[in-house]
């Protein structure tokens, strides 16, 4: 990559160049997926529980016709607070670069920037999937063809509870992604532990998760491992509470007209207002969550390479 197009903190730099843990974090949650201030008060808090367990987080988004690997407080700021920053996917990538526009990476972008950068562990809230209807829409996010083929592997709390799991969890299987649940049998789908859908894999340790990636890779298979992080049970929200709001949401969604990479924060915004708080308070804390356990694989992987 044109060096001219990516800039790397220096002690992020500092640390791939010294085989030392590295966590990469997405900016679209700070743009787009909550309000000010909480956005950034996340954004903070979220980069120090990575530090608090071993690893340096690199917050990744675009600015000035660069991919910032690594963002400064007053940039952090500035993406929770302007009203004018993309949401990026691949797709938008060369454009907002070269228009030199403000964007905030999804998760697909977040993996590929992270991937030139060095970078082999992304923590998110949950990844984007198979929408709902998608038989009529075709609306499949660009995060799961991304997972086939970044080596990248990414903690989330399962797959947003707003998509169709069950086709999400089967278009991940060809794609050739190892879906590996972290510490139970049951696939988790963000609010709730529980999906319905019994997990592909399960490890208990960070440990684990690392000697999988690393064999992975060694084998020259390329692509990500969706590493699933069940919620914290004290944060947990009851699915059919949270399956009542999507659909309620959904429907306004449709009647609005809301379509493509508009849709998903819409949902969780909705879902965020009709629940008094509650959903907004169980995302912040499943970010953290995986934060955490991302930070410790990214500590057992340098210890196997």
């Amino acid at each position: 990559m044109n060096k001219n197009l990516i800039y790397i903190q220096p002690e992020i730099q500092q640390a791939l160049a010294h085989n030392q843990p590295v966590v990469a974090l997405e900016s679209t949650i700070i743009s787009h997926g909550m309000p000010w201030p909480q956005n950034v008060e996340t954004a903070k808090a979220v980069e120090e529980v990575v530090r608090q367990y071993g690893a340096v987080p690199a917050t990744i988004a675009i600015k000035d016709g660069r991919c910032l690997v690594g963002l400064s407080p007053e940039e952090l700021a500035y993406f929770g607070q302007a009203k004018d920053v993309w949401k990026v996917s691949l797709r938008d990538m060369p454009y907002v670069l070269s228009s030199k526009l403000p964007g905030a990476t999804t998760v697909a972008a977040t993996m590929r920037i992270a991937a030139m950068a060095g970078i082999r562990i992304f923590a998110t809230g949950g990844i984007g999937g198979v929408h709902r209807h998608a038989e009529t829409t075709m609306d499949i996010s660009a995060d799961l063809t991304e997972m086939g083929q970044t080596n990248v592997a990414v903690v989330a709390a399962g797959v947003k509870s707003i998509l169709d799991i069950g086709l999400t969890l089967e278009y991940l299987e060809t794609l050739g992604v190892p879906v590996v649940t972290y510490g139970q049998d049951e696939f988790p789908s963000f609010y709730s532990s529980k999906s319905g859908f019994h997990t592909p894999l399960r490890l208990d340790t960070p440990q684990a998760m690392a000697q999988m990636l690393e064999t992975k890779w060694q084998l020259g298979l390329n692509g990500s491992v969706l590493i699933a992080n069940p919620v914290p049970a004290q944060y947990e929200m009851p699915s059919d509470v949270i399956e009542s709001h999507i659909l309620t949401a959904l429907a306004e969604a449709d009647r609005r007209q809301i379509k493509g990479k508009e849709v998903t924060p819409f949902i969780l915004q909705h879902i965020a207002s009709h629940t008094k708080g509650e959903s907004l308070e169980a995302n912040i804390a499943l970010i953290k969550n995986n934060a955490q356990l991302a930070a410790e694989v990214a500590v057992e992987l340098c210890k196997e390479s």
